[in-house]
């Protein structure tokens, strides 16, 4: 691969200084990151195949999207008014109309939501649904980086659940020798709500013997500790230590409802994490609001996703940095009890240590894969500013994203998808939208 160096630009390195290099450069490799420095340090142009010149720019590390639902892009506009957080929203809103999916809907679905990902600078994110496969096709074709959980839903049906398992560790099996940009996990959509207790100690036994990660949703109101407190007198989060989940890698999406004991099991298992979606959790009307600064005191991962865009509706990580502050402020009662560094950081390195992932990206650091984007700094919103990571959280917007790269491979060049253009992504996805509403209503007026 040519080598590339970048100058001129003002770099966000988000690294455990958290340096910022105004007028900085950063040269890369073989998908790897081969040095940076300050604008005086700069080696010479000629000695690269490439010198781009970013000056006005913001160069700093691809966002993580910790939680989301691809393929749900299907959604989008369908679940006004319903709540997903609930059994009965996400059952009526969204289970119902998913009995007429099939597996050619997935690749234009997951084909926009992944345009719209890195035209706003995501160049990872972590999924979980059905389908799993095509989602990993789909994904490796736009060439994000891509944490793909294969969501299994039981729903007390014992002989699917054991039907899914098996579907589900054959994908592990595939996925491992794939391209490394695409890494397979299971995906208990919910403990003992829809998985059941031998399920969820069946997916763990075999998550800890492939080295997989376990994403779910997890306390996201009162009904999933309702289910464990009247089986167990235990929350859902206790119900799963007690039933050594906790063991393996374990990433939580929502969890609006943790007790302070709760918090403590995640404290004290190094493995897990915590997928923090304010914008969805604001839209689903719960009264819970997750802990974040209780976690990250002590010491929980806590990581920023948008959850699925028929929740949230936009796939725009700079925005949820800046509702993930505002909402933390609003639970505390303390102005800016998460500082606008913290949140970049979730939304980075946070986000890329939640899914094992932190020694190859979220931050800019000599030897790490050269996941990069650029955004201009120079339009409205931007100005003099002595702090930069505020400037971009509360002033800045996912459609300032310029330029993409992941692996060192640019994606996207001053707003242009390049393995495939928008318009061609977009009209495939809406000749499968049509189709598939068509389905839902013909199964609806057979019913």
């Amino acid at each position: 691969m040519a080598s590339t160096l970048i100058y001129g630009a003002t770099i966000m390195t988000v690294d455990s200084r958290d340096r910022i290099l105004d007028g900085g450069w950063l040269s890369f490799e073989d998908g790897r990151i081969t040095g940076l420095g300050e604008a005086v340090d700069c080696p010479p142009r000629g000695d690269f195949d490439a010198a781009l010149d970013m000056a006005g720019k913001l160069l700093m590390p691809g966002l993580v999207n910790a939680h989301t639902h691809s393929a749900m892009i299907l959604f989008r506009g369908h679940a006004e008014g319903q709540s997903l957080l609930t059994m009965d929203g996400w059952y009526n809103a969204i289970r119902e109309p998913e009995l007429a999916m099939v597996a050619d809907d997935m690749a234009p679905a997951v084909a926009l939501s992944c345009a719209e990902m890195a035209l706003s600078g995501t160049t990872t994110f972590c999924d979980q649904y059905f389908f799993a496969e095509e989602i990993a096709e789909a994904a490796a074709q736009s060439g994000l980086r891509a944490v793909i959980a294969y969501g299994i839903v039981q729903l007390g049906d014992e002989e699917k659940g054991v039907e899914e398992l098996a579907k589900a560790t054959a994908f592990l099996e595939r996925q491992r020798s794939a391209d490394g940009r695409i890494i397979p996990w299971f995906g208990p959509h919910a403990p003992y709500v829809d998985n059941s207790e031998a399920l969820l100690k069946a997916e763990t036994e075999i998550a800890l013997a492939y080295g997989s990660g376990l994403h779910l949703h997890m306390a996201a109101g009162p009904e999933d500790n309702e289910e464990t407190m009247a089986r167990y007198g235990l929350t859902a989060t206790e119900a799963l230590e007690r039933d050594g989940f906790f063991k393996a890698r374990v990433h939580a999406a929502h969890c609006l409802d943790l007790s302070d004991n709760d918090i403590a099991i995640f404290a004290r298992s190094p493995a897990a994490s915590v997928a923090h979606c304010a914008s969805a959790s604001l839209r689903s009307g719960k009264p819970g609001i997750c802990p974040v600064h209780d976690l990250r005191k002590a010491g929980v991962t806590v990581s920023l996703g948008t959850d699925n865009v028929a929740a949230n509706n936009s796939y725009d990580m700079i925005a949820e940095m800046r509702i993930a502050g505002l909402l933390a402020t609003h639970r505390e009662g303390v102005a800016q009890v998460i500082s606008s560094r913290e949140l970049v950081r979730m939304a980075t390195i946070d986000g890329a240590r939640a899914l094992g992932l932190d020694h190859d990206i979220g931050s800019l650091e000599i030897g790490k894969a050269a996941d990069l984007i650029t955004l201009d700094l120079s339009g409205p919103g931007y100005s003099d500013c002595p702090d930069l990571a505020a400037l971009l959280v509360y002033s800045g917007s996912g459609r300032d994203v310029r330029d993409v790269w992941v692996a060192g491979e640019r994606l996207v060049i001053n707003r242009q998808l390049v393995r495939q253009p928008y318009h061609e992504i977009r009209n495939r996805y809406s000749e499968a939208y049509r189709s598939f509403w068509s389905r839902v209503k013909a199964r609806k007026a057979a019913a």
